[in-house]
């Protein structure tokens, strides 16, 4: 697996699929693989309904189904980022304050099989609903499945080096709002972007030439940085195991700098959190696949 850029054609006609089929085939000489199918569910809190216990607003909660994987993606805007709680904490005090907080306000998890989180908020009777249903009648029924939304749509490659996916957004009833289109690159697992905003040139040329020459076609780069990304794979369990060993570890490498079994050992590069390479490439997409549709009220 590559580094992978995404894109929405926001307007995208019932037959942009077709549109785009055709110029990734003539133009490019690329081939269908397969189907791309991404299930998408959104929910949210009814905390507010229990008795003398007063939310200032109600948490929210996506899952993006992808092969066997579902990602989870938690919004509590009461909760304070990771980035405020850092931009407040006194110089060399950051480690601390970050232990304040019981939660930051988004949490991202992986979770395994598709199902079992709907099982496991059926057997709690936990109080999550589907944001497209009445919480009453939701209730009274004893169900917390989700809307449902489809990415549906094909998969094709681009000589050796280069997957494309291409998906309409379908709605629960039919409908469809638009296009996503993800552009993999597969030569490299790992693509710093040198751009602030996480876009990269070299995905954004090749997502615009797939795109068809329709008249006032609406397209967005789907993009997060290097840092936003850092914020949202960060863990406290791992942040408090990297400060409490960070010291020891210096300390042992520069008492034997002459160790042969040692010596050197700096300079091999250590696999990154954030590398594009199996499932940490999905984790990235679903979010920003996630993050582009709440961004546009359809979840």
């Amino acid at each position: 697996m590559g580094f992978t850029g995404l894109a929405r054609w926001m307007n995208a006609p019932t037959s942009g699929l077709d549109l785009v089929e055709r110029n990734i085939i003539l133009n490019h000489s690329g081939k269908k693989k397969g189907v791309w199918k991404l299930a998408i569910k959104s929910y949210r809190s009814t905390l507010g309904q229990i008795p003398n216990l007063h939310i200032p607003s109600e948490r929210t909660m996506c899952t993006l189904t992808m092969d066997d994987n579902v990602f989870v993606l938690l919004d509590d805007p009461v909760a304070p980022t990771r980035a405020d709680v850092l931009a407040a904490a006194p110089p060399g005090q950051e480690a601390a304050y970050l232990q304040g907080p019981t939660h930051f306000r988004t949490t991202f998890l992986t979770l395994r099989p598709p199902g079992a989180l709907e099982q496991l908020l059926a057997q709690l009777k936990a109080r999550w609903v589907s944001v497209r249903q009445s919480s009453s009648n939701v209730l009274q029924r004893g169900q917390s499945s989700g809307q449902q939304l489809m990415i549906d749509g094909h998969q094709y490659a681009i000589g050796n080096d280069w997957l494309v996916r291409v998906g309409n957004v379908c709605l629960a009833g039919g409908g469809i709002k638009g296009m996503v289109l993800e552009a993999e690159y597969l030569p490299l697992p790992v693509l710093h972007s040198p751009g602030a905003d996480g876009t990269s040139e070299l995905l954004s040329n090749l997502l615009t030439s797939i795109l068809p020459n329709v008249k006032d076609a609406k397209t967005v780069a789907v993009t997060i940085s290097d840092s936003q990304w850092d914020d949202v794979l960060w863990e406290r369990e791992q942040g408090e195991r990297v400060d409490n060993t960070t010291g020891e570890t210096t300390k042992m490498a520069s008492e034997s700098p002459e160790d042969i079994y040692v010596y050197g050992d700096e300079d091999i590069p250590e696999k990154q959190p954030k590398d594009w390479i199996g499932i940490d490439r999905d984790r990235r997409s679903a979010y920003l696949i996630m993050g582009a549709l709440r961004s546009e009220g359809i979840l």
